[in-house]
């Protein structure tokens, strides 16, 4: 007798919570599927709402800045005319060079300017294109590279020198 009774207690001691496949199906149900529901559930529930930035109080210019492009590209007439050297001297350089601030070489003080002169025009030229001490790449401007050099050669003339007009530089021809 004691054998029978050791081997049902064998058997209840070895077997699972899942008796039949209806139970295996709904652990596998509540397993898997039920916390996949619980999930989108959240996420829909964090995000469904537009939630403006901590301290904003115009909702509107806060996703704006959020959503804000992060460069731009601008397309320019390859064939449109050309700045004088006065005319970029006028437009963007006389800010600061007509009167001198931030130290910069007044315009046709030629005590000033000697000194720059005597590195000569490239050194000058590439000075105005990367920006030197206060003064910005450019002087600050949306200019082309020979219209700096224009420029430049305006300014350094003015003040003593004698660097001849830079030439436009030809196209590339079409293939």
């Amino acid at each position: 007798m004691s054998d029978t009774s050791n081997a049902i207690v064998h058997d209840e001691a070895h077997t699972g919570p899942i008796k039949n496949p209806k139970q295996l199906l709904m652990a596998v149900f509540f397993s898997f599927v039920v916390p996949i529901f619980i999930i989108i559930g959240l996420v829909y529930a964090v995000s469904s709402s537009n939630k403006p930035s901590a301290g904003a109080s115009n909702t509107e210019m806060a996703t704006a800045a959020r959503i804000q492009k992060i460069g731009s590209v601008e397309i320019r007439d390859a064939n449109r005319v050309m700045k004088t050297g006065e005319e970029v001297f006028k437009g963007q350089c006389s800010a600061c060079h007509a009167s001198g601030a931030a130290g910069s070489p007044k315009f046709g003080d030629a005590a000033a300017w000697g000194p720059r002169i005597k590195t000569g025009f490239d050194s000058l030229w590439h000075s105005a294109l990367k920006g030197k001490g206060n003064m910005g790449a450019q002087g600050g401007g949306d200019l082309s590279d020979f219209e700096v050099a224009r420029g430049v050669v305006y300014m350094a003339n003015a003040g003593g020198a004698k660097f001849p007009e830079p030439q436009k530089p030809e196209a590339a021809p079409a293939k």
